[in-house]
């Protein structure tokens, strides 16, 4: 993988024909079909789509968690479609960060400790207290998950993400568990981490507001890319959305 992923002017992804079929019994499930996309660096990129659309697969096989069927997905030019195991870890763990719906935090560790397991395996990670900072959370350090709302969970989550400084960000439904007011805060986290790093976020939803305020949409149904459009004009911020 490049040393800087975010010096390359080629698309960060370079997704081509790509399919995924699971097996349920005896029945194959075609999560996706014909799946070609490209994605800039350093983008706030929203993947709309009802569920069962085929948007947390295309995430998972970005992210090097699952494989395609067929096709290729090239970050930076490497086809992660024929990487083996231990250069997915490698990719994993040196370019990408994840946020899903569910916080997956230590209850028996602090904010910061949390985040300080990423950067203990990092290359050249950020320090835990200047992550926080940037989900605006210093004051909470030291507090355990317990005494954290979800919305202060799913942002110290965020920021054990960008604790080793991905170049990808990659965000499952974050705002899916959470109610509007406190999923606005969320948003307004991940907002900054991409203006503030130039990380490129990637974020599912199903809700259609959240669009407003990305540079691309991506739109999926059954497996497929209906859209991959570029916004004209400029991007909502998370505080002005239209729910």
């Amino acid at each position: 993988m490049p040393p800087d992923a975010t010096e390359s002017s080629a698309p960060v992804f370079d997704l081509r024909h790509l399919t995924k079929t699971y097996r349920v019994g005896d029945v194959e499930v075609r999560a996706l079909r014909d799946v070609t996309l490209a994605l800039p660096a350093g983008e706030f990129v929203v993947l709309l789509g009802p569920s069962g659309s085929g948007k947390s697969t295309l995430l998972n096989i970005m992210g090097g968690l699952d494989l395609p069927t067929t096709g290729e997905v090239r970050y930076h030019g490497d086809d992660l479609a024929r990487a083996d195991e231990s250069a997915l870890t490698a990719y994993r763990r040196r370019h990408v960060g994840f946020v899903f719906q569910f916080y997956n935090l230590i209850p028996s560790l602090t904010a910061l400790e949390n985040v300080e397991l990423v950067t203990e395996i990092a290359t050249s990670p950020m320090r835990p207290e200047e992550a926080l900072r940037l989900v605006d959370l210093d004051a909470r350090r030291d507090h355990f998950p317990a005494q954290l709302s979800g919305g202060e969970q799913q942002r110290v989550a965020i920021a054990r993400a960008i604790a080793k400084r991905p170049a990808v960000l990659l965000c499952d439904e974050p705002t899916g568990a959470l109610d509007i007011s406190t999923g606005i805060v969320v948003l307004e986290a991940l907002e900054r981490v991409n203006a503030e790093l130039a990380t490129t976020t990637v974020v599912i939803t199903h809700n259609a507001a959240i669009a407003a305020m990305a540079d691309r949409v991506v739109r999926l149904a059954d497996g497929c890319v209906t859209s991959n459009e570029a916004r004209a004009g400029g991007r909502v911020h998370a505080r002005d959305l239209v729910w």
